[in-house]
């Protein structure tokens, strides 16, 4: 995000000694004016209202206009509402001080912070975030940990990751762990859409999408960039596709749907993005297949169940003695089977990468494969190593005497 925008939103407006709420609004205005408003959280009631807890406000669409959407947060409801931006705008202006003594602003460079005082003492404050521009960074020691997902997030509650302690909202002490995986997961998604160079809208499918901790962490995060999310979670389970949908609705979000259907049926439509996690044995290949056809930019999969190639395998003598116990003939299978995949899709223009991408102590399903679409002087490389790479895949299956590998032939099929 850009510097000049950061110095934008730390500049006060003209009148530069006009009340810290009037400067407050005003940043408010210029983050939607330049698109880079994320979210506007305001808390600590005031008044006789003690039932309301917190309102959120969050820039959307309605039919294809601007809007604002009010969430307000009871103690045993929730309520939303949308206004246009300007009589939006002039209900927050109401807000301020009056209902709530605090309001927190969060924009793609910077977060603003409003506070009133028990004594009516107002307070406003800017701090650059990570990707601000040349403002200068904290010292090492002053620096927060990186979470990319805001834990104050409604929807965080509603899939029962969050409650409230004191008012506040923090982590169901056993969802930690998920909470720690969906937030690394957000981390590797940001760095390669940043290599896929992509622009909104963003279109998203999630295979397998299951209670959809990681497709809303997707829109959420998608939508915190301006990047206008267009994300669709696929599942078997019907009751899950329920839940979400209800959560979706419940919350008001945009560009987010939940479909029942299997990935080996799904129809090919353009994508920028394919998301496949644990998606068991030959249904991973399928959910790279699709992710080809549609032309995605870049393919997240964390594959699991690997069958396909164990029986298959004829073991090469000086293999047998290492591989006559079962735990090693499957890790190996599935370290043949992966490599495989990571082969074919840099024949199709891809730079991949597998990796653990989160501790097994959080997940044993830990390992990623990553491909993004090359451009440029890469992709013409990669094109260049093309025949290579297909005889190093032709010398993997001979030295393993494997007949097939599914992906393989879903390309091969497309092809011919």
């Amino acid at each position: 995000m850009s510097a000049p925008l950061f110095t934008a939103l730390v500049t006060p407006p003209p009148a530069a000694t006009a009340p810290a709420h009037e400067r407050f609004l005003h940043l408010v205005r210029l983050a939607l004016a330049s698109g880079q408003f994320g979210k506007l959280l305001l808390s600590g009631p005031a008044g006789d209202d003690s039932d309301v807890e917190r309102l959120t406000v969050r820039a959307i669409e309605l039919r294809g206009e601007p809007a604002l959407s009010f969430l307000w947060k009871h103690a045993t409801r929730d309520v939303t509402k949308n206004h246009a931006p300007e009589a939006g705008l002039a209900e927050i202006a109401s807000l301020l001080g009056t209902r709530f003594r605090n309001a927190h602003l969060h924009t793609a460079v910077a977060e603003v912070q409003f506070a009133v005082s028990r004594k009516g003492r107002e307070t406003l404050r800017v701090t650059r975030v990570d990707g601000g521009g040349d403002a200068p960074a904290p010292a090492a020691h002053d620096k927060a940990k990186h979470r990319p997902l805001d834990m104050a997030h409604t929807v965080w509650s509603a899939l029962g990751l969050t409650h409230l302690v004191k008012g506040e909202p923090a982590l169901v002490p056993a969802m930690a762990r998920k909470w720690k995986q969906i937030n690394r997961f957000v981390e590797i998604l940001s760095a390669a859409v940043c290599e896929a160079a992509l622009t909104g809208p963003v279109r998203v499918a999630d295979f397998g999408s299951g209670k959809g901790y990681l497709t809303f962490a997707v829109h959420d995060w998608l939508q915190s960039q301006g990047l206008a999310p267009r994300v669709m979670g696929i599942e078997l389970r019907d009751d899950m596709v329920k839940l979400c949908d209800g959560i979706v609705q419940d919350e008001g979000l945009q560009g987010l749907r939940f479909d029942q259907g299997d990935v080996r049926t799904q129809a090919v439509q353009p994508l920028d993005v394919m998301i496949a996690l644990h998606a068991c044995d030959i249904a991973t290949d399928h959910a790279l297949h699709v992710g080809l056809q549609s032309g995605a930019r870049v393919i997240m999969s964390s594959p699991c169940c690997h069958k396909e190639l164990r029986p298959q395998m004829t073991l090469p003598a000086v293999l047998r003695p290492m591989l006559q116990h079962g735990i090693h003939l499957g890790q190996e299978a599935e370290m043949v089977t992966d490599s495989l995949r990571a082969l074919l899709l840099e024949s199709q223009g891809y730079r991949t990468q597998v990796f653990e991408f989160i501790a097994l102590e959080h997940t044993s399903k830990n390992k990623m494969i990553l491909a993004v679409k090359a451009q440029g002087a890469a992709a013409e490389a990669l094109a260049a190593r093309r025949p290579e790479l297909l005889a190093q895949i032709a010398e993997i299956k001979r030295f393993y005497g494997l007949r097939e590998q599914r992906l393989e032939q879903l390309l091969a099929c497309e092809a011919g």
